[in-house]
């Protein structure tokens, strides 16, 4: 049987335990994984592209564990009904080959983006942040906001977006769980006085919502927004004066703002910096004015990670059903057994 977690278990899983318990978990589990990287299979996600928007499987394996994300990306969906992005993950056994474990992650992925961005801020932020800018108000918003909360107690959020509809969605969300909230009229405006500087933007298109006149000395950028090919939201010149950070770069250089810079620019990857290989902000006088970016375009393992931590927080629970996934005759070379004898004889 195959462990199943549908969204109304996730969504009462995550409504029981809280979220921000949540993302600290799932903080907990991505670092854990990052610092073993070099142990998983490591590859770009296989995307089908089509004007609609994008299609991905998202693999990765530990050789114990195997574990995938379906994605979607299609940026104009909301006004057809429908979220910019879906999701389902699955784990399977490596030895026997079978999947164990299949859950929504719509809402996991959220939580997991949010828990990734938080890490590398933790890494890659002053550590005296107080105020994160946020460009771009959608779907992610609320949970990068819990997210830089947890890891860095940062309650001041500064908000832009050209929907006024989802500025406003935002503030109804996280001004009763305490944050305080400044809605600001362009990206000039909502970077004043920010530490941290997120775009979560979804617009599949070489755009630039954030220029290099915007970003002071000291700064994080946590450059977040759903990416693919063609896909940008940060000015060039912006990596030219910044430390850049990636999850795999052969993925990145083809989605991510890098794609912007020669195949030889050079970045520093997130795992490295975990295990002390890799130095992420500086001490001193030079971290005071380094500018740091975080180009994440979201990696397989981050998947893994998540479903890992599900898996493992909702055992013993009633969040979960086992479903019969797999067919399983008595005589394994008799897969046919199972609809012969049920099959009408003429």
């Amino acid at each position: 049987m195959t462990r199943f977690v549908d969204v109304r278990n996730m969504v009462r899983w995550v409504a029981d335990t809280g979220p921000e318990k949540i993302i600290s978990g799932l903080i907990d589990y991505i670092e854990s994984d990052f610092r073993r990287w070099e142990s998983f299979d490591r590859t770009a996600r296989v995307a089908s592209h089509t004007p609609f928007g994008v299609i991905e499987l998202m693999p990765t394996s530990d050789y114990e564990t195997y574990g995938f994300k379906y994605v979607n990306g299609h940026p104009n969906n909301p006004a057809r009904g429908f979220q910019t992005v879906t999701a389902f993950g699955v784990l399977a056994d490596v030895h026997n080959g079978y999947p164990t474990f299949l859950a929504e992650m719509t809402v996991l992925t959220a939580l997991r983006t949010a828990a990734t961005s938080a890490m590398a801020a933790k890494l890659l932020a002053r550590p005296d942040s107080t105020t994160m800018a946020m460009i771009g108000a959608g779907s992610q918003a609320e949970f990068q906001a819990l997210a830089f909360r947890t890891a860095l107690g940062i309650s001041n959020i500064r908000i832009w977006d050209t929907d006024p509809a989802a500025m406003e969605k935002f503030v109804r969300n996280v001004v009763p769980l305490g944050f305080t909230v400044h809605i600001a009229d362009s990206a000039a405006d909502v970077v004043t006085g920010a530490d941290v500087i997120t775009t979560c933007t979804a617009d599949k298109a070489l755009a630039t919502v954030l220029t290099r006149d915007l970003v002071l000395p000291g700064v994080h950028i946590n450059a977040i927004g759903g990416d693919c090919p063609g896909k940008t939201e940060l000015e060039a010149s912006i990596l030219d004066v910044a430390d850049v950070f990636v999850e795999f770069p052969p993925q990145t250089r083809i989605e991510g703002e890098i794609q912007q810079m020669p195949a030889d620019f050079a970045v520093t990857e997130l795992w490295e910096v975990l295990t002390g290989r890799a130095s992420g902000r500086l001490v001193g006088a030079a971290g005071a004015e380094q500018i740091t970016v975080f180009d994440s375009v979201g990696f397989a393992i981050e998947d893994f990670s998540a479903l890992r931590f599900a898996r493992d927080a909702v055992d013993a629970t009633d969040y979960y059903e086992d479903i019969d996934l797999v067919a399983n005759p008595d005589d394994p070379k008799n897969l046919f057994g199972l609809v012969g004898a049920l099959s009408p004889v003429s």
